[in-house]
């Protein structure tokens, strides 16, 4: 979980296009053609290849524990790198509601995220107080949509650290 994507300054001009993009209400509406896209190219690439990565943003697969059912739930997520952890949040593409992942987290705190086809164990914390107000700052300079997302849902998203468990990483 160390590898950093490129910054918003290099050459690539993915990542800033992509932050344009984020800010469109637009975007919000094709959210169910880039989910279903984004998983059928994440399974077909066995996780080394997001439309997300594409555009030169970090993304992951988050794979938590079904609170009712037991069984594994995959979710593709952008991600902040935060010093060899992984910050993500529950915007569910600014739905009203949270994304089942963030009831699943709350409920089995240890999941696996899988970043470029390498699958690591990790173990969430969520957020509370001021970490959460300032982790919610940096998540907004890193991902400005997120703002947006919040104002059309109505409600603050939840904010998780996921912290990799050294002794239990393994390829997917």
């Amino acid at each position: 979980m160390s590898r950093t994507p490129a910054s918003p300054t290099s050459s690539n001009p993915l990542p800033a296009l992509a932050r344009i993009l984020g800010k469109r209400r637009g975007l919000m509406r094709l959210a169910p053609a880039i989910v279903w896209t984004d998983a059928r190219l994440t399974r077909l690439t066995r996780g080394r290849v997001t439309l997300v990565g594409i555009a030169g943003l970090p993304s992951l697969r988050l794979v938590t524990t079904g609170r009712r059912t037991g069984r594994p739930r995959e979710t593709n997520l952008l991600y902040l790198p935060d010093r060899g952890a992984c910050i993500v949040t529950g915007s569910n593409w600014g739905r009203p509601t949270e994304p089942a992942w963030v009831h699943n987290l709350r409920t089995t705190p240890e999941a696996r995220v899988v970043i470029r086809g390498r699958a690591t164990d990790v173990h969430a914390r969520e957020l509370s107080g001021m970490d959460r107000e300032a982790t919610w700052r940096r998540l907004l300079a890193f991902w400005p949509g997120y703002a947006m997302e919040r104002d059309e849902a109505g409600r603050d998203f939840p904010i998780f650290v996921l912290t990799p468990d050294r002794t239990q990483t393994s390829q997917s």
